[in-house]
C-alpha cells in the first residue's frame, strides 16, 4: 500500500471513529477535524429530518451516540441519501453495542420505523390506483395500494412524545393504516383487528374476489358471514375504495 493509500485509509478510518483512531500522520489536524465535523453534522441533519419525534424522546446527546455508532460501526451500500435512514433503522434493529449501555426506550426501533414510513411514503415514485368501478368489490380481486401500509406495533407509536413515554407495552398491538393523499401529505389512521386483517389478506390472496376475502375473514374470526356481516365488509370497503386505499384488478 503506497502512501496516499495509506493516508486515505487512516483518514477514513479517523473520521469513522476520531474518539478511537488516530489522525492521519503529516496532516494538518485542524484541517482534518474540519471535516470529521462536517461529515458528522452532514449525516446527523440527513437522519433528524427523518426522526424528529425520537430525537425530542432520547435528547440531543444521545442522539449523537447513535449517529456516532452507526458512521463508526455500520457499512451502509446505498449510494442513495433518500435510503440512509432505512440503513439506519437497519443498524438499530441489529441491536448495536450502544443500545446495550444505559438506558433506552423499549420502544425506541418501533418509534423510529413509525417515523421512518412517513418519508419513505412521501417519497414514493409508486402511482396511485386507477379509477374503477365500486359496484364490482365483492365480484373482481381487489388489490391495496402501494401508498397504503397497514401496520401493526406493539406500542402506540402514534401517542408518543416527550411527555408520553410508557414503560409498559399496552396488552393490545396498535393497527394502524397510512397512506398518502394526493396531494403527497401522509395520513395515519387507527385500524380494527377485522379490518387490519382484511387488508393483510388482500395481498396474501390476490386472486379471491371481494365476496371471498369477507367470507375468508369472518370464517378466521369465528363470525357467520351473514348478510348482515357482508353488508358491513360491503360498506368498509366502499369506504377504503374512496379514499383509494382498495381497488379492483
Amino acid at each position: 500500500m503506497d502512501n496516499l493509500q495509506q493516508q486515505q485509509q487512516a483518514l477514513t478510518c479517523y473520521l469513522r471513529d476520531p474518539d478511537h483512531q488516530p489522525p492521519p500522520a503529516d496532516m494538518n489536524i485542524a484541517r482534518v477535524n474540519v471535516y470529521r465535523d462536517l461529515l458528522f453534522n452532514n449525516l446527523s441533519q440527513l437522519l433528524s429530518g427523518t426522526f424528529p419525534v425520537l430525537i425530542r424522546i432520547i435528547g440531543k446527546q444521545r442522539w449523537n451516540l447513535l449517529v456516532s455508532g452507526f458512521l463508526r460501526d455500520y457499512r451502509a451500500q446505498t449510494p442513495k441519501f433518500s435510503e440512509i435512514a432505512e440503513a439506519f433503522l437497519d443498524y438499530l434493529a441489529a441491536q448495536p453495542d450502544v443500545l446495550r449501555e444505559g438506558q433506552w426506550p423499549a420502544f425506541l426501533l418501533e418509534l423510529a420505523h413509525y417515523e421512518w414510513v412517513e418519508m419513505v411514503l412521501q417519497q414514493s415514485d409508486a402511482e396511485p390506483l386507477p379509477a374503477t368501478d365500486a359496484q364490482l368489490l365483492l365480484e373482481r380481486p381487489l388489490q391495496v395500494s402501494a401508498l397504503a401500509w397497514p401496520l401493526a406495533y406493539t406500542w402506540p407509536v402514534q401517542l408518543l412524545g416527550p411527555d408520553h413515554q410508557p414503560s409498559v407495552a399496552p396488552q393490545q398491538p396498535t393497527l394502524l393504516l397510512v397512506r398518502r393523499e394526493a396531494d403527497f401529505s401522509v395520513k395515519f389512521s387507527e385500524l380494527s383487528p377485522l379490518t387490519w386483517r382484511l387488508l393483510q389478506r388482500i395481498g396474501e390472496f390476490a386472486g379471491l374476489t371481494g365476496r371471498k376475502q369477507l367470507q375468508g375473514l369472518a370464517q378466521e374470526a369465528g363470525l357467520l358471514a351473514d348478510a348482515s356481516f357482508m353488508d358491513s365488509g360491503l360498506a368498509l370497503l366502499q369506504q377504503m375504495h374512496e379514499s383509494g386505499v382498495v381497488g379492483i384488478l
